[in-house]
């Protein structure tokens, strides 16, 4: 009676085992490059720096504004690409800080009274009743 089931269960298991190494995947090590570490490091800088200038109040006023859906905005900067989102961050560092006409204005103001401050000091003009001439 052993012998009659020997050859039963030993096909069974035998036929286990070839399906058990059929279903395994065997793990591949491989090195990673430097430059593909630098680049996801990267990747992820630029996605929270657009993510935490999508956060900002003033902005998500200006979208309200202009109809846009902070939510849909969201899932686009998701969906961007590396690319698309080192293009984008590097854009915001280069776009100025004030971007107000108001800041312009004081400019060109305090530019034009330095301007007329040494032309006064030197004697050229007379705009100006606290300088003293030396004429």
């Amino acid at each position: 009676m052993l012998k009659k089931m020997i050859r039963p269960v030993s096909l069974c298991l035998v036929f286990s085992f070839l399906m058990l190494n059929c279903t395994v995947h065997t793990a591949q090590a491989q090195m990673v490059g430097t430059h593909s570490v630098i680049a996801d490091q990267q990747d992820a800088g630029h996605r929270a720096q657009v993510n935490n200038f999508l956060a900002r109040e003033d902005v998500k006023q200006v979208m309200i504004q202009y109809g846009v859906d902070a939510v849909e905005a969201q899932k686009r900067v998701d969906s961007l690409s590396s690319a698309e989102l080192a293009k984008i961050a590097n854009s915001m560092e280069q776009l100025p800080a004030g971007g107000s006409a108001l800041g312009t204005v004081v400019g060109a103001a305090l530019f034009v009274f330095v301007i007329l401050l040494i032309t006064d000091i030197l004697g050229f003009t007379s705009v100006f009743s606290f300088v003293n001439h030396q004429r």
